[in-house]
């Protein structure tokens, strides 16, 4: 199958040459918003480069990743849904609520499928997590703690197209706590501060935030993360039950130093970033989408799941700002 590329900045590179490799894939087009780094990104793996997405879009593909900036993804999905091809979207779908809700209703009444790339749902550790609830053998869980906690901050050019802390970075624990728990979440409760470089609030974003999720059959999330997290990056989840309890994320590469006397866990080097941490997940990602391409798997994570994450974060946002809980019937089902 010809599978077309929308953008080559680190994550489109890294799929692009992921794509490429797997056997079903017999060529990768790219494009770009710069079409110089197209070319050069097509040359350095041995793809083909398109001079724009219009010549993209009509180069006999079988399907399309967009892997650009968030405020350009729901214009892409639109015209790869006009151009009947099969979509692969890194998240969120938008930056905002409206342009988010206007592609979630077109993609709804589309004809061809689109898979939102929520590459924790492809990690084996949180699958065993969804697997141990899912099972019973925890018992009833009672709490979910989530974390997603940077090494180091994004540049500041990213911050104005991110569409903020919740949107960008909490929605992976937003979508992960539903994946893990299959439950839905009713009402939340959102703090977030800067103590970091002035970008992050110049940007009216914030580099530190915690959130309490009410689940609709009681369980408690506690979601939390950081742009600043020196020792590694740190992703983790605990589902805790009256039976038991489990943890995603708790290896010899968790960054963080015990301090308690005698104890030398975890003595292996941290991740750097998401990239190392997911990479596995994110090859599981792609290969699902090609198996989707090719009609032999439903949507993974359809566009529905990714609003319903979406509206965690827009939650969140607003509980942030106007300092009390929000119910998810505020902004949105």
């Amino acid at each position: 199958m010809r599978i077309g590329l929308v953008g080559v900045g680190r994550i489109g590179v890294f799929h692009a040459s992921t794509l490429k490799g797997l056997d079903s894939v017999e060529q990768v087009v790219v494009a770009d918003a710069d079409p110089a780094r197209a070319h050069a990104v097509a040359n350095e793996l041995g793809l083909e480069a398109a001079s724009d997405v219009e010549a993209l879009l009509g180069a006999g593909l079988d399907g399309v990743a967009i892997c650009t900036t968030t405020s350009a993804h729901a214009e892409l999905i639109g015209r790869a849904q006009d151009a009947g091809l099969t979509t692969f979207c890194e998240k969120p779908l938008a930056s905002d609520l409206p342009a988010t809700l206007l592609i979630a209703e077109r993609a709804a009444d589309g004809l061809v499928p689109v898979h939102i790339g929520f590459q924790r749902r492809f990690d084996a550790g949180f699958r065993a997590a969804r697997d141990a609830v899912t099972s019973g053998s925890l018992g009833w869980v009672h709490t979910i703690r989530s974390n997603t906690n940077d090494a180091a901050p994004p540049r500041a050019s990213y911050l104005p197209t991110s569409g903020g802390f919740f949107r960008d970075c909490s929605i992976h624990d937003f979508d992960a706590v539903r994946f893990v728990t299959g439950r839905e979440v009713v009402s939340v409760y959102a703090v977030g501060e800067n103590r970091g470089e002035d970008f992050f609030a110049e940007s009216d974003d914030i580099d530190a935030a915690a959130a309490v999720l009410t689940m609709d059959d009681g369980t408690i999330a506690l979601v939390s993360g950081s742009r600043y997290n020196a020792r590694g990056y740190d992703v983790r989840l605990e589902a805790l039950g009256s039976e038991d309890s489990v943890c995603v994320g708790m290896d010899d590469r968790l960054p963080l130093r015990s301090v308690e006397e005698g104890v030398d866990f975890p003595s292996a080097m941290p991740y750097t970033d998401f990239m190392e941490r997911f990479h596995q997940a994110y090859v599981d990602e792609l290969i699902a989408f090609t198996d989707l391409v090719a009609g032999r798997i439903e949507t993974p994570c359809s566009v529905a799941e990714s609003l319903r994450a979406f509206l965690i974060a827009e939650a969140c946002d607003l509980s942030r700002r106007q300092g009390r809980p929000v119910r998810m019937e505020e902004v949105g089902r």
